[in-house]
């Protein structure tokens, strides 16, 4: 493949990535029918799979009744073939009250017309330290630890 062509196709999933990430800040359908294929898979970092474009619709719009996305910033992309890595740091905060931030990392399979099949998230906690701080013996805080 020419790097003209490769270019042009990297910068089209890239932009796509962007209007998924996008919609989820306005609350938006800004296009799903467009970008996923029928049967697409999504996976969250936390374990909840979606079946299909329809399953993946209905999830958005349901979420988006119970909570808000306030950041999710892209980092970096990684190209290879058929898939994206893009790393990215979000946060939420639900009608109830909580807040979550995170780092993370989505993993996308694409179609030949760069139509996504399937994604895979995984987080990253931002509640970091070192356990070997004040001792060469691990000291692991007592909290509960979130799912990321």
């Amino acid at each position: 493949m020419d790097t003209e062509l490769e270019n042009q196709i990297i910068a089209k999933r890239e932009h796509i990535v962007k209007v998924w990430f996008e919609m989820w800040l306005q609350q938006k359908d800004l296009g799903i029918d467009d970008i996923f294929i029928e049967e697409a898979i999504y996976i969250e970092s936390w374990c909840p799979q979606y079946n299909g474009r329809a399953k993946i619709k209905h999830w958005f719009t349901e979420w988006n009744t119970r909570g808000k996305v306030l950041v999710w910033d892209i980092k970096q992309f990684f190209h290879k073939d058929k898939q994206t890595a893009v790393e990215w740091l979000f946060k939420n905060e639900m009608n109830n009250g909580v807040r979550e931030s995170f780092d993370g990392i989505s993993i996308i399979e694409w179609t030949d017309d760069n139509k996504i099949i399937a994604i895979k998230e995984f987080g990253c906690n931002l509640d970091r330290y070192d356990p070997y701080k004040d001792s060469l013996t691990p000291k692991f805080k007592n909290d509960k630890l979130a799912w990321f």
